[in-house]
């Protein structure tokens, strides 16, 4: 039994919320901030993955990020970086597909807390930056971490994007969700079966965690 697409599941996993808990935060906060045009156009985009089939996704990122041309051509040309059929191209197309995974829940946490928690914060001298961060933060604590563990549960089963652009190549880019798609394919069913439950498991301890901590999070001093 080959533990290595599980192993390189987790890192694909940990890798994209982690990079896109870094981007999501700040985007999330700015997209909070008023509306345009540009702002309800990006949000569309980001948006788009919950309802685009990850195969289709897939295929344009194959074709953008293809070292024989587009932006992959540039890439390979002047740094020599190549996303398709490599472990970063995984990571690429598992942060586009995740994004509003991510975004969502704490752009709508964000939208729903007071306007008077900034202000009041501006009126003591605190920049924009440290009343997200000192102010804000603290008090989207559970959606935070909702979020968090949905993009990484969500990482998880990725199969039509990560195929697509990562291909199947043992300890580079097959992954869990693959490794069970091969394991049916040759009829080994007791391998697709290991897979499977390993992958339900950490899910399922994952989604737990999330109510267990909402819950006591939010329980009332009365209760």
């Amino acid at each position: 039994m080959d533990l290595t697409p599980i192993f390189l599941t987790l890192k694909l996993s940990a890798m994209t919320t982690l990079l896109l808990l870094v981007v999501g935060l700040p985007l999330a906060w700015w997209l909070s901030r008023g509306r345009s045009l540009f702002k309800m156009v990006l949000e569309a985009i980001i948006t788009m993955p919950l309802v685009l089939p990850p195969s289709v996704l897939g295929f344009y990122l194959l074709l953008a990020f293809s070292p024989q041309h587009g932006i992959g051509k540039w890439l390979q040309d002047v740094f020599n970086v190549q996303f398709v059929f490599s472990f970063k191209g995984l990571v690429l197309a598992s942060i586009i597909y995740s994004m509003p995974f991510m975004i969502g829940p704490i752009k709508s946490a964000l939208q729903q807390l007071p306007v008077s928690l900034s202000q009041a914060s501006y009126s003591l001298g605190k920049t924009r930056w440290q009343t997200f961060i000192k102010v804000l933060l603290p008090n989207i604590k559970p959606p935070l971490f909702t979020a968090i563990v949905l993009t990484f549960a969500h990482t998880l089963g990725e199969f039509g994007v990560v195929l697509m652009i990562g291909g199947n190549i043992p300890g580079v880019t097959r992954v869990a969700s693959i490794a069970v798609y091969d394991s049916v394919e040759q009829m080994d069913y007791h391998t697709a079966n290991i897979y499977s439950l390993i992958l339900f498991a950490i899910t399922f301890v994952l989604v737990i965690g999330v109510f267990v901590f909402n819950k006591y999070r939010l329980k009332s001093p009365l209760e």
